[in-house]
């Protein structure tokens, strides 16, 4: 594979870009800093396909991006392969609007021929190649330049790498039929609103145990403020405040501006500074939060009731088995509060849509209906229809009848 120099200038990056344009497929990696910043900071994007690998400097005075984002979210026919790519596209959105078109994901496609379930870049190539990445250069400073051979070379192997796995992991979907398995999870991928934060969404992200309108309605009006102002000085919303202390202001508001000094996690300077001011103005104007928006109640536990709670148990458990059989991570196939859901008597559940209902979900409402059971068989854990169970069981007594 030919391994180009650091591309620097716009015609370099034109150049190559439609070179691989006629591939079938591209892999991808970006380098980013973000502790420091509320966007991620673009340092180094990483491109190859089977022929060739560039990294390509976003930092380079007066480069151009257009002819990489065009590639990119622009042409279809070239597939955009990643590794637990969230952070990249999330970058790429922020530039263009857009997601990639189309993607492919290695780390959530290893979920459907492995029990993987967030497996690390590393992992994977010593999985399919049987190679141990050096990841010496992983906690660098890649806004810093120049940047070293090292570095570059260390950032292109998380490409290199992923252009000779792709074939062989696409090739395994195919022979076990479990590409279509996947096509939800890549159209999630795929939706560009799932990068882009909502300020009036961010409440919901923020843990909040009470049910008060009032003070759910200051935490909403908080938590977008908070967002405007990490936004617009473009550093962490942490840098501005807490979760735990915006919660806190939420259910116990202060009435004037110097009670913020008292506010635990906040410095003593809120009491009479300009964005102090700003804060306290949005808690007076904060309305109740309107019955629509209301969280709904979480159920966890006893409103199963003890039997639904050893239902639910008994169908985790089946799920590691089936996941063991078929060796196909757990999360792929449901999650603990499906299962949960399932044990209580609900049925419009994605488990029992599907490939998912055939795989696992048909056998898991057998279970709960009592049509199925766990037997054990040379020191393993099995499912046995009861109707089998019982038929084996009366052969068996046939049988020591018949001895006598």
């Amino acid at each position: 594979m030919k391994i180009h120099d650091l591309i620097t200038t716009t015609d370099a990056l034109a150049d190559l870009c439609e070179r691989l344009a006629t591939s079938e497929f591209v892999t991808v990696d970006t380098e980013f800093m973000r502790e420091n910043t509320y966007w991620p900071e673009l340092c180094l994007v990483q491109i190859a396909n089977t022929e060739e690998a560039a990294a390509i400097d976003p930092l380079a005075e007066g480069i151009d991006l257009a002819p990489l984002l065009d590639l990119l979210c622009e042409n279809d026919d070239v597939l955009k392969v990643f590794h637990a790519g969230g952070q990249d596209v999330e970058i790429i959105v922020n530039l263009t609007g857009k997601t990639p078109f189309p993607i492919f994901d290695t780390q959530i496609a290893m979920m459907a021929i492995s029990q993987s379930e967030q497996i690390g870049y590393a992992n994977l190539v010593d999985h399919w190649q049987n190679i141990q990445i050096d990841k010496g250069a992983r906690f660098t400073d890649w806004s810093r330049r120049p940047l070293t051979e090292r570095q570059i070379e260390y950032a292109i192997g998380d490409v290199t790498h992923l252009s000779v796995i792709f074939p062989k992991m696409l090739k395994k979907l195919i022979k076990t039929g479990r590409g279509a398995w996947l096509d939800a999870e890549m159209e999630k991928l795929s939706d560009a609103s799932n990068y882009v934060t909502d300020p009036a969404s961010a409440w919901k992200r923020i843990r909040q145990t009470g049910r008060n309108p009032q003070a759910l309605g200051r935490l909403k009006a908080l938590a977008a403020w908070r967002e405007g102002e990490a936004q617009h000085k473009n550093i962490p919303r942490g840098r501005i405040m807490r979760d735990e202390t915006l919660a806190d202001i939420a259910n116990h508001p202060p009435k004037k501006q110097g009670d913020l000094a008292k506010v635990r996690g906040l410095s003593n300077a809120w009491k009479d500074n300009d964005i102090g001011k700003r804060l306290l103005k949005v808690i007076e104007e904060a309305e109740p939060l309107p019955k629509a928006e209301m969280p709904e109640k979480v159920k966890r536990g006893a409103p199963l009731g003890k039997e639904g709670a050893l239902v639910a148990d008994l169908l985790k458990l089946l799920l590691k088995i089936r996941s063991r059989e078929i060796d196909v991570a757990p999360r792929l196939l449901t999650r603990a509060d499906e299962m949960e859901a399932l044990a209580a008597g609900v049925r419009d559940l994605q488990v029992l849509q599907g490939w998912r209902y055939e795989v696992f979900g048909k056998d898991a409402l057998e279970l709960v209906e009592g049509k199925t059971g766990f037997t054990v068989k040379d020191g393993r854990l099995n499912m046995t229809h009861i109707d089998d169970a019982h038929g084996d069981a009366h052969a068996d007594m046939g049988a020591a009848l018949a001895a006598e």
